[in-house]
């Protein structure tokens, strides 16, 4: 009995390991960011091969978005995504999308043809969105002046007054917290 009981638990052990194999290989994510936390730093090319890092843009309010060209949800919260840049990058406001897995040459033809302007990095290797947890595209992380995850948003949510809102919102002095209904974010 107890050699049956001791394969039935190494049996579990390799499957438990295989399965978190899995999961790293597939590029899942493990953990989302707690809002109210100071979020991950990460760096990241862009389709020039500039460096970016999160914590260079510490003092605006950053949209850091987790996208695929074949995502059609990503594909069509993008222009709202364009024009809130537009109106808002002069006033302290920073997209970054984050490509996930796709080839530097796809994507920027991607972005080329839809006029995109805002930074567009790559994620080739998956580890910036399995540090913020993403399972799922799009998601949408709104990280604060002073570095702190506000709002966390899983799907195509994003409008452009929905942006701005959210902006206004985390320019004020004291930004209000709504975890309602959602769980996340602001209101």
């Amino acid at each position: 009995m107890a050699s049956l009981i001791g394969r039935l638990f190494l049996g579990l052990v390799v499957v438990g390991i295989g399965a978190g194999l899995c999961v790293s290989a597939w590029g899942m994510g493990s953990r989302v960011p707690i809002q109210g936390a100071t979020a991950a730093e990460f760096e990241l090319p862009d389709l020039q091969g500039n460096t970016h890092r999160l914590s260079h843009y510490r003092g605006k309010v950053v949209l850091l978005n987790f996208w695929a060209t074949w995502c059609t949800a990503c594909i069509k919260e993008m222009p709202a995504m364009q024009k809130a840049y537009d109106r808002l990058k002069d006033k302290g406001f920073v997209i970054l999308a984050v490509n996930e897995l796709e080839d530097a040459d796809h994507v920027r033809a991607h972005i080329q043809e839809h006029g995109h302007t805002f930074p567009v990095l790559l994620d080739s290797n998956n580890d910036v969105a399995n540090l913020y947890g993403v399972y799922g595209l799009p998601v949408t992380v709104f990280i604060d002046r002073q570095g702190v995850v506000r709002e966390y948003l899983k799907g195509g949510l994003l409008t452009e007054e929905r942006i701005h809102r959210i902006f206004e919102q985390l320019t004020t002095d004291k930004p209000q917290l709504d975890l309602g209904k959602s769980g996340s974010g602001l209101s």
